[in-house]
């Protein structure tokens, strides 16, 4: 089609030169197409960049900030904020090499150390049409936001300290090498680039969510329970910040999964549209069950859904068609609302934002549900590599399942690690009083909130 397209626009003016010179101007106008491509490619993955980066702030900081009590609240978004500017000089260092380096398939090598060999010539391994600094930083919002998903299972008790020195090593032992075995070249579980057990998780399904949930869950076994858990209220005080961070992240989702085509192509059209559809379907179903439950519908609720259906369809965005992507979200929706109302409450274990609840058993869900509905009419070859999809695949829902059960063992076992070194090192759990007065002025010495105004 391109070379016909090519053929009708030079045809009235190259029919009467000579061979040679028909030849040159063909070459000059294949080159124009691919420069106009890659520009189009380039700006759509920078504002892809721009829209994940806006999930963490101000969409995260609001949405967790707004569940939060007062005193906790400026604590709560310093989580978010600090990890902008923490994860981004790691990656610049070694994140960036590790996750998209070659080596091994568990890990990448050190050949984009300190961003060497990152410039504006593309990978063609990842993204051919654009720079290869714009996937880095592309790459990068995703690695910033990851940990910041874990800090709503451990707010209002963890020492600042604490969570700088846990969220470096947990960025650099679990979610650098987690991105490299999914996404990396030779990575264990890399569809399209050697994989020994290939998976499918178009934008982060267990490199983020299950990752960042299960860490979640071990994070808040570990620490115990709030000072007061079930004992005092412990309503979000400022559901508004919290509904306009949610609608937030609903917008900024599109960068995250629509730009993991990394192209302006109709597969980011695809999973535009998939994640849109999943997230109005989960919202529509925890806000149901939420109101036959509690006989009121909430704003909460009808956020958390949204939220949860964002989540599940985060690894099947770019396999799936409409209406597999409206029932993944319906079902997220449901399950995840009996994770946070039904099996916290069962287990007694303090997620104080419901990081595992959604994220952890979300993305979950979703993994699984992405080898049940992945289909070729969608995707079957991504930046040029046949993906070798086979609808109704059960092998793939083997090998989807065992993605997440190395993601969950990773998670499990890292995070425990980690939590036992900053214990030793920072120490990790807020002192009583430190709690009772709250994070904003015992850790910071600021107030959210001016009691006194």
């Amino acid at each position: 089609m391109r070379t016909l397209v090519l053929y009708l626009l030079a045809s009235s003016t190259l029919l009467a030169d000579d061979p040679g010179d028909v030849a040159s101007r063909l070459a000059n106008l294949e080159a124009g197409v691919k420069s106009a491509q890659s520009a189009g490619d380039n700006a759509w993955m920078l504002a892809s960049a721009a829209l994940v980066l806006m999930m963490t702030g101000p969409g995260l900081a609001l949405f967790y900030g707004g569940l939060v009590r007062r005193k906790n609240v400026l604590a709560t978004m310093m989580h978010s904020f600090i990890l902008m500017a923490m994860v981004s000089i790691l990656w610049a260092v070694i994140g960036y090499s590790v996750a998209f380096g070659e080596w091994t398939p568990l890990f990448g090598g050190g050949q984009f150390a300190f961003l060497n060999n990152v410039g504006s010539a593309p990978n063609a391994a990842y993204a051919p049409t654009i720079p290869q600094q714009t996937f880095m930083v592309y790459q990068l919002m995703f690695a910033v936001i990851t940990p910041a998903l874990i800090s709503g299972a451990f707010a209002e008790r963890m020492k600042f300290s604490g969570m700088l020195l846990f969220t470096a090593l947990w960025s650099l032992l679990i979610y650098f090498p987690l991105a490299h075995m999914v996404w990396g070249k030779g990575g264990l579980f890399n569809a399209t680039l050697g994989g020994k057990l290939p998976a499918f998780d178009f934008a982060g399904g267990t490199v983020v969510h299950v990752s960042s949930g299960v860490s979640a869950l071990v994070c808040a076994l570990y620490l115990g329970p709030r000072q007061g858990y079930r004992v005092e209220p412990m309503r979000p005080h400022n559901l508004v910040l919290s509904t306009v961070g949610a609608c937030l992240l609903w917008v900024g989702w599109f960068g995250f999964n629509a730009g993991s085509a990394l192209a302006a192509s109709g597969l980011a059209s695809s999973a535009f549209v998939a994640t849109h559809f999943a997230a109005a379907a989960a919202s529509l179903a925890w806000l149901a069950v939420d109101w036959i439950h509690n006989g009121k519908p909430s704003m909460l609720g009808a956020t958390s859904g949204a939220v949860a259906g964002l989540v599940a369809i985060t690894p099947a965005s770019g396999f799936v068609t409409p209406f597999p992507a409206i029932l993944i979200g319906a079902a997220a929706g449901v399950m995840c609302y009996f994770m946070v109302s039904t099996v916290k409450n069962k287990f007694g274990y303090d997620d104080s934002l419901d990081a595992f609840g959604v994220h952890g058993a979300g993305g979950t869900l979703g993994a699984i549900l992405t080898g049940v509905f992945a289909t070729k009419a969608v995707n079957d070859v991504w930046n040029g590599k046949p993906m070798g999809l086979v609808d109704g695949n059960a092998g793939q829902i083997l090998n989807q399942a065992g993605a997440c059960a190395v993601a969950w063992s990773l998670a499990i076992a890292g995070t425990w690690v980690i939590l036992k070194i900053c214990d030793l090192v920072t120490g990790i759990r807020a002192t009583a009083p430190q709690e009772i007065e709250g994070l904003d002025l015992s850790m910071h010495g600021e107030e959210g909130y001016n009691f006194e105004a």
